[in-house]
């Protein structure tokens, strides 16, 4: 069994800045890199459209909390919740 951080990140809509979409593109990078070094498994976005969900892999929560603070939307977060995840099937 492999263990499973998921990480709910809720952005705050009132501090989103001008250059948003230069953020989304920069945003993109640092999920690739992630996703390629294997500790990201699933990003999924939320359809109220103000946050993301994101399953980390074969971590523990205080490294999935070190990539949270890499991401570039991570700075506009209103909340972030983790949450440990043991995977049964």
């Amino acid at each position: 069994m492999e263990n499973r951080i998921q990480a709910i990140l809720t952005l705050d809509m009132e501090k989103i800045p001008a250059n948003f979409q230069e953020i989304l593109v920069h945003e993109k990078q640092v999920v690739e890199e992630l996703k390629q070094a294997g500790f990201l498994e699933h990003l999924f976005l939320r359809q109220s459209k103000n946050g993301a969900i994101l399953i980390f892999k074969d971590i523990d929560e205080e490294k999935a909390k070190e990539l949270m603070e890499k991401l570039p939307l991570y700075q506009l977060n209103k909340s972030v919740e983790y949450l440990n995840l043991i995977q049964q099937f």
